[in-house]
């Protein structure tokens, strides 16, 4: 794991009455925080962080659906721990969280049910030098003959498809045989960053959102509507050039924290740990049927060798179940935590706000080993990306991130 010089923000490590007048004194942007209260809990409401396009450091520029902004996990990172504490994520998706954490300092700890989160963190956590990277790539026959998998004409030309199948050929053996190494690694998670997207810098023909891969046949139709032909793309060249690009930021290289691992399980149960107790955790839990996790990886989990049907990502509509998954979050989080740890639950909003995560997270957490301390609401204007689903600004409740600030008793 390597440290990267970053230049924070200037917050320093806060008590948790400093952190909640912080909150409510907030003006950074312009705005006055509006205080308000949920069963003797304050709820404050402002803009906490930016939500300008490229605000963070260029290694969290890897796309996956429903992840938050590195700024939301560096708001409580910079002010409510210090270097080498322990910042864990229990649904660590992409690694925003732990990624963030690294920046600063602070050592990692993570799960997520799906293998892939590893995959797409573990790289950036450890990067290789640019130079490694196109001489390995320059080092492979992607030209040679490879089996195309049925179907993915619609996305891809096919000496592109032909690349793109001899590198995964590649990968894969390097994995099976235990040969695989920090380039090869890295490799594989930029490669399955550039698999589908809506502009030369992917692989494929046009295809919308860059975080998901549309299905067969509605990307079959998206071409007949776009008249759209899959163009050649250079496989070894999209990844060099997207190397450089998440590597923009970097200034030096040296000793870090320890990283302490990665579980693989469902939050219900107990994480085995025995290193240094957590000091922050900072997480989102699954939405409520809003995102198809499942669907939306089919392609990346072909890729890197993932069957997406033994991947237990768990995803329901029922409020009791989704109640259940976060007391098991919050009650196996709290078994590797020291006392007074904070967890930063972040659960956005749903139904146009009209069912408040954040309410239902601190009623369940006075169950646990959790008291609730403060909400955040982080309310603000939509950046571009949302603007491509076509949604106005404060509308349908999809602006906010909801925060549910607990201190472990």
């Amino acid at each position: 794991m390597v440290q990267y010089e970053f230049a924070l923000d200037g917050d320093e490590r806060l008590t948790l009455d400093e952190f909640t007048t912080e909150l409510a004194r907030w003006r950074r942007y312009g705005k006055e925080t509006i205080v308000d209260d949920y069963s003797g809990v304050p709820v404050f409401v402002n803009e906490f962080w930016t939500s300008k396009q490229r605000a963070a450091h260029s290694l969290h520029e890897i796309s996956y659906r429903a992840c938050f902004k590195p700024q939301l996990p560096r708001f409580f990172i910079t002010r409510l721990t210090d270097p080498g504490n322990v910042v864990f994520d229990p649904f660590m998706g992409r690694g925003t969280t732990l990624l963030e954490a690294a920046l600063h300092g602070r050592e990692t700890l993570g799960n997520d049910v799906n293998p892939l989160s590893r995959v797409l963190l573990e790289p950036r956590l450890n990067p290789p030098a640019p130079a490694e990277v196109e001489a390995r790539l320059q080092s492979l026959s992607l030209d040679g003959p490879a089996a195309h998998p049925d179907g993915f004409d619609v996305f891809f030309h096919e000496r592109t498809l032909n690349q793109i199948c001899r590198l995964r050929e590649y990968l894969r053996e390097r994995h099976a045989d235990g040969r695989a190494d920090t380039v090869d690694r890295w490799i594989r998670m930029v490669a399955i960053n550039r698999l589908t997207g809506h502009s030369k810098g992917f692989f494929s023909v046009y295809t919308l959102p860059p975080n998901q891969a549309a299905s067969i046949e509605r990307q079959r139709k998206n071409n007949a509507r776009r008249n759209l032909q899959p163009e050649y793309r250079d496989v070894a060249a999209v990844i060099v050039r997207k190397t450089r690009s998440l590597l923009r930021d970097m200034r030096r290289q040296a000793p870090a924290g320890r990283n302490h691992g990665f579980f693989r399980q469902p939050v219900g149960a107990p994480f085995a740990y025995d290193g240094p107790p957590v000091s922050l955790a900072v997480t989102s839990p699954p939405f409520m049927n809003i995102v198809n996790y499942k669907g939306d990886n089919w392609m990346r989990c072909w890729f890197a060798g993932i069957d997406p049907d033994t991947v237990g990502i768990t995803q329901t509509g029922r409020l009791d179940a989704w109640k259940a998954l976060v007391r098991g979050a919050l009650d196996n989080t709290a078994a590797i935590c020291r006392p007074a740890a904070i967890f930063a639950f972040e659960v956005g909003e749903i139904r146009g706000g009209a069912l408040l995560l954040d309410q239902i997270v601190a009623d369940v957490a006075r169950e646990t080993e959790w008291e609730p301390v403060c909400v955040v609401v982080n309310a603000q204007v939509f950046t571009k990306t949302s603007n491509t689903w076509g949604i106005d600004n404060n509308r349908a409740g999809t602006n906010s991130n909801r925060i549910v600030v607990l201190r472990r008793r």
